[in-house]
């Protein structure tokens, strides 16, 4: 008889042992693997969701009343202006240019802004009486429909809204954001279309007259002015390392408002352990770091990513 070859036992069991250990090697490189990965997915989150969170205040502060700023660290009780600010001051308030109605819209011909920026003081509907402006090169209809668009139509200049727009003149030089709250004499420069009439005209209105914030006794008037529907505030809302930094906005202080309970909350990022927002001259550096809360991986893991912008 042929004899057949096979294998003994003790090879079998020495085969199936060295399948075993690369079995577990492998297991465990192909968890690290995956772990690596959730890691770098998690980091990469963060990260992008750090820069755009900066994005969006760096775009809100770049169109700010440089002056109007200030910080709070106590819920808004008690401010102090911004270059002031210590540690704990992690609540920022300022009042914004209407950038979007600025922009305006296109004629058909060209990109004509709503407001131009300009008041012509020579012009006879510039009078203090009459109680007019006219701001040469402007289409306050497209000023006035963008304003109503972004306020959900409670702020308007044709007679439409409870709430007007207001205008800030560039060469009072307030120098201090006390001018632009209360308690002290709100700024009351309402302005609206004249005769609420925005049909496609270039004069103001202003019905409660102009504010005397230089204190001679007389309405301050200016060549250049801002054009402003909102303030806008960034608060912490949560717990000091893990708080959800949400933004206020569609209020005005310059007509009592404060940002709470006035304005409109959204969350801009959740998870935040950091906002700092430091300025040095007319420059403000932001710092603001987001953690993972160990949402990405099942074990105690918890990323956090940071990231620093300037604003001139």
């Amino acid at each position: 008889m042929k004899k057949r070859s096979a294998f003994t036992l003790i090879e079998l069991v020495m085969v199936i042992v060295v399948f075993g250990i690369i079995a577990s090697i492998g297991a465990e490189i192909i968890t690290k693997m995956y772990e690596n990965y959730l890691r770098t997915r998690a980091i990469n989150r963060l990260q992008s969701q750090t820069e755009i969170t900066l994005e969006q205040v760096a775009k809100r502060l770049q169109y700010r009343i440089k002056d109007s700023v200030r910080a709070s660290n106590d819920n808004g009780a008690s401010w102090r202006a911004l270059p002031n600010a210590i540690a704990g001051y992690d609540t920022i308030e300022w009042i914004g240019i209407s950038n979007e109605s600025f922009l305006g819209e296109h004629n058909g011909t060209s990109v004509v802004p709503g407001w131009s920026g300009l008041i012509d003081l020579d012009n006879p509907k510039t009078a203090f009486l009459a109680q007019t402006l006219e701001t040469p090169g402007s289409r306050l209809d497209f000023a006035n429909n963008t304003i109503k668009a972004l306020t959900n139509n409670t702020v308007a200049m044709d007679g439409t809204a409870v709430k007007f727009p207001a205008i800030i003149f560039k060469g009072t030089k307030i120098g201090t954001f006390a001018n632009y709250y209360p308690p002290t004499p709100t700024f009351t420069n309402r302005i609206t279309c004249q005769a609420f009439n925005c049909n496609n005209v270039s004069t103001f209105s202003t019905p409660n007259g102009l504010g005397d914030l230089d204190g001679d006794g007389n309405g301050d008037l200016f060549e250049q002015y801002y054009l402003a529907h909102s303030a806008y505030a960034l608060a912490p809302v949560g717990a000091a390392d893990d708080f959800n930094l949400t933004l206020y906005y569609n209020y005005q202080p310059w007509e009592g408002e404060t940002y709470t309970p006035n304005g409109t909350p959204t969350v801009l990022a959740e998870h935040v352990s950091t906002f700092r927002i430091r300025q040095d001259g007319d420059s403000i550096r932001i710092k603001l770091c987001i953690h993972d809360a160990n949402q990405s991986i099942a074990s105690n893991f918890d990323f956090s990513a940071c990231k620093e912008k300037v604003i001139y």
